[in-house]
């Protein structure tokens, strides 16, 4: 197996000039210029904000890859995927990378939570690269204006997870200590059911309150047996994860693509490859990600694919909490349609 390690350098580098580019933007410039539509892709809508981190993302990579040629993949690029240095062979390639340079940046545009610069790095095996093949994995937080401590993570496949935080004041970074929640229950956690969009947020809904109500019983009068964060990042979800704010998270929209159709809506916008191509960092944090069956979390280096996921604390949690998922979403065929994914 290729050694990934001497890419960590330009990459946490590459992320930090990313971070400081998005910054400096959002301090220059109104929130409704930073949420132009700047294009309509296939897999999401591009923003103008997004264009700054496109660019610094393409600038920074050119320079990695004149000693070591790669692929990229990562949205606003064509369709999807590059090669760099330009003239390359894509066959001569050591390397795919897949990035989503701002992961929340509907929350940042609007100045309303931390967004995330998210990478994976994973050997060319040409078309068959997938996500479960990354071995180093990193993870940068763009934190709001008013915000002046941001986090960093990575990781290699096999040797943990490291973090720091840095202090944007001061210049400092410091040494993190992160630790999933080591509770046994939902009870007075966080946990959460993503329903981010509009179209089948009542279903998910639903879904969300009966695997609450399966794993914890009736609610006490006049009391919140547990409560919900929809975070609006698939990275910041892991994090919340991995700095055990939160126990349980399910991201399941693609399945339930049957009942957006039978609605007459378009399909819905899913969780794409590069929103988890930082999952080895959850991994190697202790966090269990499954595919909805079970099976290990898993996708395509491309932008398009829909994914959905699983991400549970503990195994305490998940073994409470996936036989009450696995039900609500047999009441409703789902595990069929989970099949025919499969």
């Amino acid at each position: 197996m290729s050694d990934a390690r001497h890419l960590l350098e330009p990459i946490v580098a590459l992320h930090e000039r990313i971070r400081d580019s998005v910054i400096e933007a959002c301090e220059r410039q109104s929130t409704e210029q930073l949420a132009a539509v700047a294009a309509e892709e296939s897999s999401d809508t591009i923003y103008k904000i997004d264009r700054i981190s496109e660019q610094v993302l393409v600038d920074g990579l050119e320079i990695v890859a004149q000693n070591d040629p790669l692929v990229l993949v990562a949205e606003g690029i064509g369709d999807g995927k590059r090669v760099l240095p330009d003239g390359a062979a894509e066959a001569d390639c050591r390397w795919q990378i897949i990035v989503d340079p701002i992961d929340g940046t509907r929350e940042i545009m609007y100045q309303k939570r931390s967004a995330w610069v998210l990478t994976g790095v994973a050997p060319n095996l040409g078309d068959e690269t997938r996500i479960r093949h990354i071995e180093l994995a990193v993870q940068t937080e763009i934190p709001v204006l008013k915000q002046h401590l941001c986090d960093q993570l990575w990781a290699e496949r096999g040797n943990g997870a490291r973090a720091i935080r840095y202090d944007r004041v001061r210049g400092t970074r410091t040494p993190l200590a992160l630790r999933a929640s080591r509770a046994p229950t939902l009870a007075h956690g966080f946990s959460s059911v993503s329903r981010f969009f509009p179209g089948v947020r009542d279903v998910l809904a639903a879904i969300d309150d009966e695997v609450v109500l399966e794993v914890l019983g009736p609610p006490d009068p006049h009391k919140a047996a547990c409560f919900e964060d929809q975070y609006l990042s698939t990275g910041g979800q892991f994090y919340e994860l991995m700095a055990g704010r939160d126990r349980f998270i399910a991201d399941i929209r693609p399945l339930l693509a049957s009942i957006v159709a039978s609605r007459g809506l378009p399909p819905s916008l899913c969780c794409h490859p590069y929103d988890i191509c930082t999952a080895l960092i959850a991994q190697e944090c202790g966090i269990i990600l499954t595919a909805p069956n079970g099976d290990h979390i898993d996708a395509p280096f491309n932008v398009d694919a829909d994914v959905a996921w699983i991400g549970y604390a503990n195994e305490s949690i998940r073994h409470r909490v996936e036989p009450a998922l696995n039900a609500a979403l047999a009441r409703r065929g789902l595990l069929s349609a989970l099949a025919a994914r499969s």
